[in-house]
């Protein structure tokens, strides 16, 4: 486990914003300046049967509360402007036992146990010409070969470059390269791991991620196209192309499309040995009213699951936060109905629930070992969430979520999750 920072060093970071703000103020792009102060309380349960590999832990149950510091300036005035972000993340212990850690939204140490408290402060300096910009520090990326997987306690960061261009209407490109990360929950920097479907490939790491990709949106914002290249040095290198469409039909109605295709090989000195991937997916959607109706598929090619960097999730239509569907050969449908009730008077209000089959998954290659047989996985979810409206407690948002995931070659699971988020709108 990566040595917690001290709780004092996200108070630091908050009372920072004073002298900063005044700084920026006197040379004049306060105007462009934000600063958020995020709370989430998260309370995660999954139950294990059946239970697949070398942990037997029969249960991961964990409470805990995070706060996350985001402070952007805006840029100084002239042909090159220059600014700074910096990001706060803390996270406490409410609730854990050793017989019950590694949810995700605690450190466990090497004494099994969760810690009471870690933190993190980064920051990064950015510098913008015309539609230009670019970042050297803490990173959170949001793309589709590294998502950003805000989906426990406090999300990942990364540490390295990036720059992003938006000189051309409707075109915007992207590159970069990492050369570590802090996990969703860790403190400390380390190198980058890979997975293969839901398996850590913990044998080797990686300082290098490097990215380019473009995405062009035309047709009154309607339609995005987009090329993408990825490569954990080493590990794998990865091509993706993206395609989405919304297109409204009269006042009531709105059909979607999102199709993209992955094509993955091992890299270099194919540390994690070989890498053989092609992932196809296609998402539909038919909008109504407050009802919303997904019918989705997705499949992989080749003699290897889907690569990804550890621990993220990916955009690929059928993969949810439990299972991903993206084993070697897989196929799998999904059908996903959501409903608005401010369509019924009742703003803030959603829920929905999703049914996801997988089949053809050859075994033998995705644990890399044992008897050759054919796979199968199903996932049902069930999500209900609330934004407070009105009165002290505005904008307070409520989220639970219940799924059974079931499969004849992993742990099966039973998950429950309880969210509340607040943001304060500091700057």
């Amino acid at each position: 486990m990566k040595r917690p920072c001290s709780i004092s060093r996200l108070a630091l970071s908050i009372a920072a914003l004073a002298p900063l703000s005044a700084a920026v103020a006197q040379e004049g792009f306060i105007e462009g300046a934000s600063a958020t102060l995020q709370a989430r309380n998260y309370y995660f349960s999954r139950d294990f049967s059946d239970i697949v590999g070398p942990n037997q832990q029969s249960k991961a149950e964990e409470w805990a509360q995070g706060f996350r510091l985001d402070f952007r300036s805006g840029y100084t005035a002239g042909t090159v402007g220059l600014g700074v972000d910096v990001i706060g993340q803390l996270g406490i212990k409410l609730d854990s036992s050793p017989d019950r850690v590694n949810t995700g939204l605690l450190p466990t140490g090497s004494d099994g146990r969760a810690a009471d408290e870690y933190s993190r402060l980064g920051a990064a300096l950015k510098a913008r010409v015309s539609g230009t910009e670019l970042r050297v520090g803490e990173l959170v990326p949001s793309l589709p070969v590294l998502v950003h997987s805000d989906i426990r306690l406090l999300p990942p960061t990364y540490q390295g470059a990036s720059i992003l261009s938006r000189e051309i209407e409707g075109l915007t490109l992207q590159g970069g390269q990492l050369r570590s990360t802090s996990l969703r929950n860790e403190a400390g920097d380390d190198r980058m791991l890979a997975m293969l479907g839901h398996l850590p490939q913990r044998a080797a790491s990686s300082d290098r991620f490097n990215y380019a990709g473009a995405d062009y949106a035309f047709g009154n914002g309607r339609t995005t196209a987009g090329v993408w290249y990825a490569q954990l040095e080493d590990l794998y290198n990865q091509r993706f192309v993206s395609f989405k469409h919304v297109e409204p039909i009269g006042e009531d109605w709105a059909l979607s499309a999102n199709i993209g295709f992955y094509d993955s090989r091992d890299d270099g000195d194919s540390l994690i040995g070989r890498v053989d991937n092609q992932a196809l997916f296609s998402l539909l959607s038919a909008q109504y009213g407050g009802h919303t109706v997904y019918l989705g598929y997705q499949a992989m090619f080749g003699d290897t699951a889907f690569p990804r960097v550890f621990a993220n999730v990916s955009p690929l239509g059928n993969e949810v936060p439990t299972f991903e569907f993206a084993s070697a050969d897989q196929r799998s449908w999904q059908a996903r109905y959501d409903y608005n009730f401010a369509a019924l008077g009742v703003p803030g209000l959603i829920a929905g629930v999703r049914y996801i089959r997988g089949d053809n998954v050859d075994v033998q290659a995705t644990n890399r070992g044992g008897p050759r047989y054919e796979g199968r996985d199903w996932e049902r979810d069930l999500d209900v969430g609330y934004t407070v409206q009105n009165g002290p407690l505005k904008n307070l948002n409520i989220r639970v979520r219940n799924v059974t995931a079931r499969s004849n070659y992993r742990t099966d699971i039973d998950e429950n999750r309880l969210i509340f988020n607040y943001t304060w709108q500091l700057l």
